[in-house]
């Protein structure tokens, strides 16, 4: 963490001195390319800082089971009630006729309001 620290403060200031000489003379294209470099080094720094906080997160979540959430909780009951069904030898939803699902249009009709 350390090595990230003070990377962090090494490419922000130089991340800061670079926007300030920019700053100044806005049309110097060397200025620009050492402002641009500058924002890379800065965005590379944040980006292991942020790989670092994920790792630590991930350690501390493992220690915790993950709750199941409430929706899926609701429906275990659900599929254990069909089971039930099944292993009681109750058939009724496979004695019920399937209905026909009919597809929604995808097209607009044409204009005259007849076909052809």
């Amino acid at each position: 963490m350390d090595d990230i620290q003070t990377r962090l403060q090494e490419t922000s200031k130089n991340c800061l001195a670079a926007y300030t000489e920019w700053e100044g003379k806005k049309k110097d294209r060397k200025a620009q390319e050492e402002l641009s470099s500058a924002i890379h080094e800065l965005r590379k720094v944040s980006s292991r800082l942020e790989i670092e906080l994920a790792i630590s997160e991930r350690d501390q979540a493992t220690s915790k089971p993950l709750p199941i959430p409430a929706h899926r909780a609701n429906s275990k009951g659900v599929k254990s009630a069909k089971k039930d069904d099944a292993a009681t030898g109750d058939d009724k939803a496979a004695a019920a006729p399937k209905t026909e699902i009919k597809r929604r249009r995808t097209r607009k009709p044409a204009e005259g309001g007849g076909e052809g």
